[in-house]
């Protein structure tokens, strides 16, 4: 098995449409392939199938329910707010060892690729001083960061890998979804990020209307997974 955790600069980059390319692309490539999405926020705010864990569920082409919504987003707040936040407005407190437990439950399936989707970027707060990047580090897989062509996303993309590597999170790649209406070139943003990540690829990925239209992604990120091995996960 590989796995990812799929993680952003930000809120509303496009965490989800690349996870769900990912997963259409890995399985028309012949890999079984499961994605979650443990954490949804303001799920209520737009119609089922256009949510994140609607177009996840089309993705791997899962018919939609309440046993696939828990499935593959158990934990779910109504407001469309950080999950600390929206958790507060309803009175609860997130569990961050059930959160890790859902994740670990998803690493022991049978399938050949987990591509587990965060929430928000890589700084997001989840419950008391714990944030995104604490739940990618108690994951320890390989980082799928995810960024903008937005004037001003060559600082924030920067900045979120230097978070990474200070917590030794290795980064699978860069995908730069391109920004509607942006005043910045996508593949300008491309070559000046290639300057400053080294052998990390930075792939760039132009506005589609659908996720099965999306440029070619599954190959180049699956080469860089690492082969999850860990039998003594409880």
């Amino acid at each position: 098995m590989k796995a990812c955790f799929v993680t952003s600069t930000g809120t509303g980059i496009g965490k989800t449409f690349v996870t769900a390319a990912l997963t259409h692309q890995l399985r028309a490539a012949g890999k079984s392939v499961r994605a979650v999405k443990p954490i949804v926020t303001g799920l209520e705010s737009e119609p089922f199938e256009q949510s994140d864990p609607g177009v996840l569920l089309a993705a791997m082409e899962k018919a939609p329910g309440a046993q696939a919504l828990d499935w593959i987003s158990p934990i779910r707040y109504a407001a469309p707010l950080a999950p600390a936040m929206a958790a507060e407005q309803e009175g609860k407190t997130l569990d961050f060892g059930a959160l890790v437990a859902v994740c670990e439950e998803a690493l022991r399936g049978p399938e050949d690729v987990v591509l587990i989707e965060g929430v928000g970027g890589v700084m997001v707060p989840l419950v008391g001083a714990l944030t995104v990047l604490d739940w990618m580090a108690a994951l320890g897989l390989p980082v799928i960061l995810v960024a903008g062509s937005y004037l001003g996303t060559l600082s924030h993309t920067l900045t979120a890998l230097e978070v990474l590597r200070a917590r030794a999170l290795a980064c699978a790649g860069v995908v730069i979804s391109e920004s509607p209406a942006s005043t910045v070139a996508l593949d300008g943003t491309v070559k000046q990020l290639r300057a400053f990540v080294g052998d990390t690829p930075v792939l760039a990925l132009p506005r589609a209307q659908d996720w099965r239209d999306a440029a070619p992604l599954g190959e180049a990120l699956l080469e860089r997974m690492t082969p999850l091995n860990r039998p003594n996960r409880t």
